[in-house]
């Protein structure tokens, strides 16, 4: 199906009619620079979710294969430079060189004191993640995400597509997290500074327009993409959004995440992290 003309970039109104089938999916491998092939998060990761992603500008297939660490872990072996960042990290305490942290105490920086179970890489909480947040890029570096195209308004049970653009987000890396990898390893960088991880894609029908959401309920359509693809260049992604039946307001996100499905971090606290939203009216 072609975007309607009325789709346009991101706007107010930006949100996504969602299929009742959720997925969780990556493109078939493309050879270059970060194979090895894609991966795509098996259906059981997300009950109730199927299949279905495409690229702009290419005509490959779905490839839904088991899930595990398809690239090896960046492995930082400049001994020399980490003993040196050690050195300076630890002659400057948390909060700063007097320590004020704003007047407020910190109030730990592990699990050790904490009286949750701890996490295990499954999808169950609450419990303390003992995992080390891990590396961030250079803050002209960090990745970005824009939906930069969607329709305003769609009918009931019609598919429709988001279009997806990642700068900085190089999408060659994806832990299963229904098999145990969810927050499971740090976030890491590629020899040239840039992020590695995927990004995910959900739509959900808002029950009200005037108050936050019910953050237990699972989204209508839920997508990662995993496709070995994405750079210090912005490219895009088409993502396939089968129709949904119930009329009403959608929403749907894109958000980049890293190996273990995190957010990337950012460098300063007042810097937008990579997600974005639209709205679309899902009409009789």
């Amino acid at each position: 199906m072609h975007l309607p003309t009325a789709a346009r970039p991101v706007r107010v109104r930006r949100l996504l009619a969602v299929s009742t089938v959720a997925a969780v999916v990556v493109l078939a491998p493309v050879a270059g620079v970060h194979d090895p092939p894609g991966v795509a998060e098996r259906p059981d990761n997300h009950p109730g979710h199927g299949v279905g992603v495409g690229r702009t500008g290419g005509a490959a297939q779905p490839a839904v294969v088991l899930v595990g660490n398809t690239v090896e872990s960046v492995d930082g072996d400049d001994s020399a430079s980490e003993s040196s960042e050690s050195s300076r990290a630890a002659a400057v305490p948390p909060g700063g060189k007097d320590g004020d942290n704003n007047g407020l105490d910190v109030l730990g920086r592990d699990c050790s004191d904490s009286d949750l179970a701890p996490h295990d890489g499954f999808q169950e909480s609450p419990a303390c993640v003992g995992t080390q947040m891990g590396e961030v890029a250079a803050e002209d570096e960090l990745p970005s995400l824009l939906i930069t195209a969607a329709p305003e308004t769609v009918e009931v049970d019609e598919s429709f597509r988001l279009e997806v653009s990642t700068r900085n987000l190089v999408r060659d890396r994806f832990l299963g997290a229904a098999d145990g990898g969810y927050y499971l390893e740090s976030s890491f960088l590629d020899d040239d500074g840039l992020q590695r991880g995927h990004f995910h894609t959900a739509c959900r029908i808002l029950s009200s327009t005037s108050e936050a959401p019910d953050s237990g309920r699972e989204p209508e359509f839920f997508l990662a993409t995993q496709d070995n693809e994405g750079g210090a260049e912005p490219d895009t992604v088409t993502i396939e959004v089968p129709g949904i039946d119930t009329a009403g307001e959608l929403q749907c996100t894109s958000w980049a995440g890293d190996g273990s499905h995190r957010t990337p971090m950012m460098t300063k606290a007042n810097q937008t992290p990579a997600i974005d939203s639209v709205r679309i009216t899902v009409t009789e």
